[in-house]
């Protein structure tokens, strides 16, 4: 209420300044003809100022507000592949009977164009993933998904997420996975329709890991260097890679 109070007053404040500059004008000069004129004119030009300041400045600021909310976004992500889904991503892949398949078409260099990150998007979303997981590797995923549910739950209240269907669509699934091994009390006796259930939500996640880590990776190669050169040497499709600079 007290803001709507300020903007009434501020107008009307505004207004009577240009009415009192006008009839000062007029009370100086004493050509009201021509005041009459030139104020006529302004108004004239003020529905393009007005589609000026909608269309163009408008759009510009918007723009300009939303590259930095997804700048927010891109460090809630960076957040996400330190602390969980590097690693997350490691345990999928090992699943994944395939992997060798798009392994070699997924090591991130230095000199990837944008072609080559569509490549590598594209191989991705046609590859078929074959989930096998071993006698105690899913009760260990769910150990690793529960000490870090905590965190995960933090990102989900971000507000910007809304601006990022596909790295929230990501979480979802990750979350899902979760809850689904958390439901069951003995992960080493399931059924195999039950085993078939459990790969196909495994499968879900690790897609939608693997599409975002890519996104992210061409984002940091754009913008931070220095943590590109860190996520290359610890990428997950790379069995040969090191932390340490050789």
């Amino acid at each position: 209420m007290k803001r709507i109070t300020w903007s009434i007053t501020l107008g009307g404040g505004l207004l009577a300044l240009s009415a009192g500059l006008y009839f000062l004008q007029i009370a100086i000069f004493h050509r009201g003809d021509d005041t009459g004129f030139y104020l006529l004119q302004d108004l004239a030009f003020l529905p393009v100022q007005v589609l000026l300041v909608t269309l163009v400045i408008d759009r510009l600021l918007n723009r300009r507000e939303k590259r930095a909310i997804l700048d927010k976004m891109n460090m809630v992500i960076g957040a996400f592949y330190a602390e969980v889904a590097t690693a997350l991503l490691k345990r999928l892949i090992s699943f994944d009977a395939n992997a060798s398949a798009i392994g070699a078409g997924l090591l991130v260099q230095g000199d990837w164009s944008p072609r080559r990150f569509a490549d590598a998007t594209d191989l991705t979303r046609r590859h078929a993933a074959k989930i096998e997981v071993p006698g105690d590797g899913l009760e260990e995923l769910r150990r690793f998904l529960l000490a870090r549910r905590d965190f995960l739950l933090r990102l989900l209240e971000n507000p910007n997420l809304l601006e990022h269907d596909t790295f929230t669509d990501t979480l979802w699934a990750v979350f899902h996975l979760t809850d689904e091994l958390v439901h069951r009390e003995d992960l080493k006796s399931l059924p195999e329709t039950d085993v078939r259930h459990l790969s196909g939500d495994i499968d879900r996640a690790y897609k939608c890991i693997v599409a975002e880590w890519l996104e992210y990776m061409k984002h940091l190669k754009r913008d931070y260097p220095y943590l590109f050169s860190l996520a290359v040497r610890t990428n997950p499709f790379d069995p040969a890679a090191r932390v340490e600079v050789v």
